[in-house]
């Protein structure tokens, strides 16, 4: 199970200030991913027992993944402070209702939760330009439609005389009449759209075959691998070093016959070096 000082870690984020998008998700991120046996004993105890510090461990280990499904929906141009609320909000909802027996992972079940309440959530707020939020927005929006004869845009005479009869200024009649001329955006492109630069919001939806659990841990496992592997290239010697960087980590890569003209010995000692410090490196990563 997580330990005292992970708990209290996470005591430390919901404490945490209020804004600081940044340092909520390096916090979250630094919360331990819960083992398959320890998810299902805190699903027994909340399921069973209605134990809501159980519930509490489930949601707060499992943050980091609504973060991660969060960013792909970046594209609308939504906060994605808002869009990792919805998810919590479905986070939520799918741990209130996972049952353990179905032996399946929470994020494998909470994934579709998530993305309803984010699907919702960008539903919502797509449209660049509300069309009515208020009660006198929405009566002068429904009148207004029924004032113009025509799809024209109405002149200024036309516009005094619908604010007069409706009781509203002229530049209110306006505003809603943009309003009313505003379309959404289209949700597919258009057969004859171009690829490179059409904005759509299909172009922003996450493959639905990506499993976040299983992306979030490649992503750790590459970032961990790429760090060990700098650590191990600083404990070659330098020439040795030199040799791996020019002829493995670099885009322009060196021949044997080159690196050997620049350090006066042969090809072939300049490949004993070379195998030499990859057997090194080896053995510090699978240490």
């Amino acid at each position: 199970m997580t330990t005292a000082l992970a708990l209290r870690n996470q005591d430390q984020i919901l404490a945490g200030p209020v804004g600081s998008l940044d340092a909520y998700i390096q916090a979250v991120g630094g919360v331990p991913v819960l083992s398959k046996a320890d998810e299902q004993e805190l699903a027994m105890r909340f399921r069973e027992h209605e134990d809501l510090d159980a519930a509490r461990e489930l949601v707060m280990a499992h943050l980091r993944f609504v973060v991660h499904i969060a960013k792909g929906y970046t594209g609308y141009g939504l906060p994605l402070g808002d869009l990792i609320q919805e998810g919590n909000v479905g986070l939520m909802k799918a741990v209130k209702r996972f049952d353990p027996a179905y032996d399946v992972r929470l994020v494998s079940f909470a994934v579709h939760w998530i993305r309803a309440e984010i699907h919702e959530f960008v539903l919502r707020n797509w449209r660049i330009v509300k069309v009515a939020t208020t009660k006198a927005q929405r009566k002068l929006f429904f009148n207004l439609r029924k004032k113009k004869k025509t799809l024209a845009w109405l002149n200024h005479a036309e516009t005094q005389a619908v604010a007069e009869d409706l009781g509203v200024s002229p530049k209110e009649v306006t505003e809603m009449e943009k309003r009313l001329h505003a379309r959404d955006a289209i949700f597919d492109p258009a057969p004859d759209a171009d690829d490179e630069r059409a904005f759509t919001p299909a172009a922003y939806l996450p493959s639905p075959n990506s499993d976040p659990a299983k992306l979030v841990e490649t992503k750790d496992f590459n970032d961990d691998a790429s760090n060990r592997m700098a650590a191990a290239v600083r404990t070659l010697d330098d020439r040795s070093r030199h040799i791996i960087e020019s002829r493995w980590l670099t885009e322009k890569k060196m021949t044997l016959h080159q690196l050997a003209d620049e350090y006066g010995i042969s090809a072939e000692r300049v490949r004993q070096v070379e195998a030499n410090a990859i057997k090194k490196l080896r053995t510090a990563m699978a240490l």
